[in-house]
């Protein structure tokens, strides 16, 4: 049985153009993702699903060039850009990541994955309700649901989100693994702004070394000893996020994030 996780990857961003090669610490964000799914737990390989077109190449090589894989698809319907890398990978079990989240852990994702097994759910997520930093978030299911839903999915919304038919779909059996909340979950560490790259660069700075696979324990507890990191990016905290995820909650496993300072 193999697991992929296919991490969506494009240069173009109205807000901030080329924002995933832009360098944090010496390394590209892109390349802070993909390390760091590189270690979670039961994956067999991180595929990079990159936009078709010669816009996007340099995503694509830099992902190829650290040893990741690479699959080129439709820009904007990023389901079947999904599928396609899904059936390149030959792929069993899928979680998706995007690649705007250069914080995102390991072992929160190794969980959610180990969560689709124990529960013997269809899907799983966690984000419904958001209950972690926004940034950490992931979903896996089954590649057969995948295609599934590449198959079924009209909707342009589903097309480019890849994620809402499943999430929607009754008949599908569903769990999220919930995280500690209490105000942890308005935490930014997603990169769409430039107050957000200003962010990671001064938290990365902050940490010290190490700071590429500090885990989201120890960056909640830096963030926690800082709120002046915090406030660099506490504009653009995502409300509608927040209220939208937290109307559809899901069966949940929780999960401790010991984040003290």
């Amino acid at each position: 049985m193999t697991c992929a996780v296919i991490v969506q990857a494009r240069l173009g961003s109205s807000r901030l153009p080329g924002k995933i090669l832009e360098e944090i610490a010496g390394k590209s964000a892109l390349l802070w993702c993909l390390d760091r799914l590189a270690r979670v737990a039961g994956v067999d390989k991180v595929v990079c699903a990159v936009p078709e077109g010669s816009a996007d190449d340099p995503v694509a090589e830099a992902a190829f060039a650290a040893g990741y894989g690479v699959s080129r698809g439709s820009e904007h319907d990023v389901l079947a850009r999904y599928a396609k890398a899904a059936r390149e990978a030959e792929a069993d079990t899928v979680m998706r990541v995007t690649s705007d989240c250069p914080f995102i852990d390991p072992v929160i994702c190794g969980q959610v994955l180990a969560l689709l097994g124990t529960a013997e759910v269809d899907y799983a997520c966690n984000n419904m309700p958001p209950r972690f930093p926004h940034g950490l978030d992931c979903d896996a299911f089954p590649a057969a649901l995948l295609y599934e839903a590449e198959k079924c999915a009209h909707d342009p919304y589903e097309r480019e989100h890849v994620t809402p038919w499943l999430r929607g779909h009754r008949r599908l059996s569903k769990a999220c693994l919930r995280g500690p909340g209490g105000g942890i979950e308005r935490l930014r560490w997603t990169l769409d702004h430039a107050a957000d790259l200003e962010f990671f660069r001064a938290c990365a700075k902050a940490y010290g070394e190490g700071a590429g696979f500090a885990s989201a324990a120890e960056l909640a507890a830096l963030c926690l000893r800082r709120p002046d990191l915090v406030a660099i990016n506490a504009d653009v905290i995502d409300e509608a996020r927040l209220r939208d995820e937290a109307r559809a909650p899901l069966q949940t496993a929780p999960m401790a994030l010991d984040y003290a300072a």
